[in-house]
């Protein structure tokens, strides 16, 4: 691998602060990737500082200087150095291994098929396509051995036929694609927001409105970076719209219907108004609430001109039994 000799504080190439070359000296494959530290990295820990410059987790960085594989100005690299403006860091990069997805005869409640599309009853717990930590078991899994090679391409071989997702802890309906046609439709109804999504949830607290529009941008948390939030920076327009369906002792029972669909929009739009899911420990209290292992969230209702023909189409879905028995757990209806 080329080496070139850099003085703190120099850019190496002044039209380029991130270079990624191949490398030859690790046995997997690598790519050598060089960034540079600018003023608003100025005194912070290297670890920190090098997991938002090159958009990666902190423990990867971590990981990464174990393994000798980072530099600072072409010395060996210490997590705990603090940076000054300029510094050039290079860090020889795991190369991401590519895969596909397998198919898996896994059962699937599936509320409508034709020979373009289908719609499934996703059940808490399943994650919908393959990643990090989830290599198999997960709803794009059952689809490709209940579809076999029909299934659109647009979204790659990891997320087949996905339209649009829902979390893992979120229950009910899901829209998938078994061409690309129906796949560039479908999300051109998603687009212009004439794709009816609804959902029911339980949020902590008693909502004083029985009904209202949450029109909050949101766009990545400017810390944590798994999770979203209400922001103006890097942020796109997020609507939700709510009713109140009932109230419980602690709790309210609501129906949200999505003009916009961004990463987490329920659970940061209702954490946003001082009301989060129950059981949602990313937006809500940290501690879990007993009976429900993540969010009291189902997506409900689905509803969608069919690509073929134009005509609309609207799909339900009852609530599942972990969202009647915390229901039944807080009692009866307090006020409607």
């Amino acid at each position: 691998m080329e080496h070139r000799e850099t003085e703190p504080g120099k850019n190496p190439d002044p039209d380029q602060s991130r270079i990624l070359e191949k490398d030859s000296r690790f046995s997997a494959p690598s790519e050598r990737v060089t960034v540079v530290a600018e003023g608003e990295q100025e005194g912070q820990r290297l670890d920190k500082a090098a997991a938002q410059l090159l958009e990666v987790t902190r423990s990867a960085v971590q990981g990464w200087l174990s393994q000798g594989r980072m530099t600072i100005n072409g010395c060996p690299a210490d997590k705990k150095t603090l940076l000054k403006a300029g510094d050039v860091i290079e860090v020889e990069m795991p190369a991401p291994v590519s895969c596909e997805a397998e198919p898996q005869d896994i059962p699937l409640n599936i509320v409508y098929e034709d020979e373009d599309l289908l719609v499934v009853n996703k059940p808490k717990g399943m994650v919908v396509h393959p990643a990090a930590g989830h290599a198999d078991g997960t709803l794009v899994n059952a689809l490709l051995a209940h579809c076999g090679d029909s299934l659109s391409g647009i979204n790659g071989v990891m997320r087949p036929g996905i339209v649009h997702r829902i979390d893992k802890d979120t229950s009910g309906l899901l829209m998938v694609a078994k061409n690309d046609r129906t796949h560039q439709c479908l999300a051109e109804q998603i687009k212009e927001h004439s794709f009816t999504r609804i959902y029911e949830a339980m949020v902590c607290g008693h909502l004083k409105e029985m009904a209202g529009t949450v029109n909050a941008p949101i766009g990545r948390h400017p810390l944590h970076r798994k999770k979203m939030a209400v922001t103006e920076k890097g942020a796109k327009q997020a609507i939700t719209h709510y009713e109140v369906i009932g109230y419980y002792p602690g709790y309210t029972h609501v129906r949200l219907r999505l003009e916009t669909g961004r990463t987490h929009q329920i659970r940061v739009h209702m954490a946003y108004l001082g009301h989060p899911v129950a059981g949602d420990t990313v937006y809500g209290p940290p501690k879990g609430l007993k009976g429900l292992e993540g969010q009291c969230l189902h997506a409900r209702v689905i509803g969608f001109r069919h690509p073929r023909d134009g005509r609309y189409i609207e799909l339900s879905s009852p609530l599942p039994a972990y969202f009647t028995e915390f229901l039944e757990h807080l009692g009866g209806n307090e006020t409607c």
